[in-house]
């Protein structure tokens, strides 16, 4: 198993980037997200790696990050979606935003990866839910969340904010999101809720 390469980045475009290593170069299939992330051509790059073996073919796809690797894998164990499906996912949004999704069933957002339909990402959901936790907001979330209704819970106000932001076209994740970086009191109205995300949402 090849765990990562570092060399010299020698060719980039949306679909994969060459990296030199030890006199080889290696093709690396990498998330069109990763590419504003790259550096120069020329330069020295560490790609975080995952070698996909077939009967036809042998694929390296490759992630800036360790956590896009670790999430990359935990999709390509979903039924119906393979390595090329995962990177359209992780080409669409980020691993932080997909583990948002999930948490709000947030199908629609998921399903804006090409090749994902919403059965598919109705099942992304339901087998992920307790695999991809938002680790970074993992001990604040876990007092508003209900684990079992994936909804916001200990204020209706809350509830009735992302219903009524959904409403207006957004998706639930950035709904919640939005919401989330809002200083909310007991005085809160739902209508101040709504007025501060809809300016957090603008400014996005």
């Amino acid at each position: 198993m090849i765990s990562y390469i570092k060399g010299i980045l020698e060719y980039a475009c949306d679909e994969f980037i060459i990296i030199e290593s030890n006199n080889i170069g290696y093709e690396i299939k990498i998330p069109m997200s990763a590419i504003e992330n790259l550096p120069s051509i020329g330069e020295m790059i560490k790609i975080h790696t995952y070698l996909y073996v077939r009967e036809d073919a042998m694929m390296l796809y490759g992630f800036i990050t360790r956590d896009d690797l670790e999430v990359f894998k935990k999709l390509i164990t979903v039924n119906g979606i393979g390595p090329k499906g995962a990177l359209g996912v992780l080409s669409t949004i980020t691993p932080d935003e997909l583990r948002f999704a999930i948490i709000a069933d947030d199908v629609k957002t998921i399903a804006k990866a090409p090749g994902i339909g919403k059965k598919t990402a109705q099942k992304l959901i339901l087998e992920l839910k307790d695999k991809l936790k938002l680790k970074d907001y993992e001990d604040s979330i876990a007092s508003e969340i209900d684990s079992e209704t994936h909804n916001l819970v200990g204020s209706n106000v809350k509830n009735d904010a992302i219903a009524a932001l959904v409403a207006l076209g957004y998706s639930s994740t950035d709904a919640i999101k939005a919401i989330r970086t809002i200083d909310i009191t007991d005085i809160t109205t739902v209508e101040d809720i709504i007025k501060g995300a809809l300016k957090k949402l603008a400014s996005i």
